[in-house]
């Protein structure tokens, strides 16, 4: 534990802004002298008291109620004082202030962002992925994302994890025994069953990282660019599959100078949606700069609706520019299956024309769009939402995906004519060690820096 982790810490732990009610938060050591300094005496454990909160003249600042929880029953695991006053910015910085000043004697300082959770962590409150998880849900931006996130707060995802680091453990003890005992000359594989129970955990690894990569879908979701020439429907897309009317639609070629995004759902999954200008040769600097823009946004692309006109489809002149903006489309989408080609206003022709590969849709009516939806979910590798999905990060899914290797390379040591044990040792240790990475019993310091400074201040 660092020195800055024993120092008192103090924050104003409610959204910035008015509300009806708003909360100071102080956590560390030696709080007595604050209370009695801001709440004029002692404080029944657990319990709320109503009182005015005092400046150092013993005038009331507000009043509300305060709470005190003594460790290690509390949040951080350290003795907590939760000031609850009326939520006016400036009453909260005021008793902020107070608190800031009474506990000069003891070291208080104001909270760094995270720090509250991160002692609940260092305290052994939480594990690493259930801290993490305080963030996802303050964050989640569907209901599906918000469910997930309290089962990982509640240690779902970590008690998966544990189990099969548990397993990893009897087998690895299984294996040192009998590296250490080699006169015995057992056939450990096949005696222990070593490789039948490696094989129950790779299978039970990949059912975990399934979850996890959905987990990490609804957390962060995909980014969608709508791209095309200029009044193919882009915007009417966008607003389509919003529901609102965000962008502006005309029937004049380059309206759209700059990208429009939006994020939607469908299924809980967040789709950050961009609406770009129209690709086209200009002289207009404006246009050009938005083009340019446009092209950025496609190479950092997950998935690319590429947008047609069928009311112009079998025009030259049309076929042309898509082959134009089809030559510059970035490798990884064109070969990563991450590109949808979308024909729009199939009400505006009698007969929409047979497309080999694609979508047809109208953005005016809305047919297609359900079909576009259920599309853009199989390039987000979604599927049906499994019972109990708990929310995940792109660093969990990493480790999961470096345990599942160090278990193909113990497999493959267990299947080899001379298995050589010490390495099939290693490969599980590695793995276990990868799995530890998830729930923080082996983490690196500047990762936890990484993590808990991403939080807002105040938690």
């Amino acid at each position: 534990m660092l020195p800055r982790h024993r120092d008192p810490i103090v924050a104003i732990a409610t959204a910035p802004g008015r509300g009806a009610v708003g909360i100071v938060r102080a956590s560390g050591r030696d709080l007595a002298l604050l209370i009695d300094a801001v709440c004029g005496r002692a404080l029944t454990p657990r319990h709320a008291s109503f009182l005015p909160f005092l400046d150092a003249q013993g005038e009331p600042i507000d009043q509300g109620l305060a709470i005190h929880f003594p460790a290690p029953h509390s949040y951080t695991g350290e003795d907590v004082l939760e000031l609850q006053a009326h939520g006016g910015p400036v009453v909260l910085q005021l008793l902020l202030a107070r608190c800031l000043e009474a506990g000069r004697a003891i070291g208080l300082r104001l909270a760094e962002p995270g720090e509250f959770t991160e002692r609940a962590y260092l305290n052994d409150k939480l594990d690493l992925a259930q801290a993490e998880a305080v963030s996802d849900l303050i964050e989640a931006s569907t209901e599906a994302a918000a469910r997930s996130a309290s089962r990982s707060l509640a240690g779902g995802f970590s008690v998966e994890i544990r189990t099969l680091a548990d397993q990893l453990v009897t087998l690895r003890m299984l294996v040192e025994a009998t590296l250490d005992f080699p006169e015995e000359e057992l056939d450990f594989l096949q005696k222990a069953d070593a490789r039948g129970q490696l094989a129950r955990i790779v299978a039970q690894v990949d059912a975990v990282l399934d979850r996890a990569r959905q987990g990490a879908l609804l957390r962060e979701g995909i980014k969608v660019v709508i791209a095309g020439q200029p009044n193919v429907g882009k915007s009417s897309l966008l607003n389509a599959l919003a529901g609102a009317e965000l962008a502006i639609v005309t029937p004049i070629p380059g309206t759209t100078r700059d990208k429009v995004s939006e994020t939607i759902q469908i299924e809980g999954v967040p789709l950050h949606v961009i609406d770009t200008a129209g690709l086209r040769e200009t002289l207009d600097e404006v246009e050009r700069i938005g083009i340019a823009r446009t092209w950025a946004e496609i190479e950092g692309a997950d998935a690319l609706l590429l947008l047609h006109d069928l009311t112009r489809h079998g025009e030259a002149e049309h076929a042309a520019g898509d082959a134009a903006i089809a030559a510059r489309l970035p490798p990884a989408l064109l070969h990563g299956g991450r590109l949808v080609h979308v024909f729009n206003k199939a009400d505006a022709v009698q007969a929409p024309a047979q497309v080999l590969e694609g979508v047809v849709v109208s953005a005016r009516t809305g047919a297609g769009l359900d079909h576009l939806r259920r599309r853009l979910l199989e390039l987000a590798g979604w599927h049906a939402i499994p019972e109990g999905l708990f929310i995940a990060r792109t660093r969990h899914v990493e480790a999961l995906r470096r345990t599942r290797e160090h278990l193909e390379a113990a497999q493959h040591q267990a299947d080899s004519s001379d298995p050589a044990l010490d390495l099939f040792a290693e490969e599980l240790r590695l793995a276990q060690r990868a799995l530890g990475e998830i729930t923080g019993e082996v983490t690196p310091d500047d990762l936890l820096g990484v993590i808990f400074s991403r939080f807002c201040i105040g938690k």
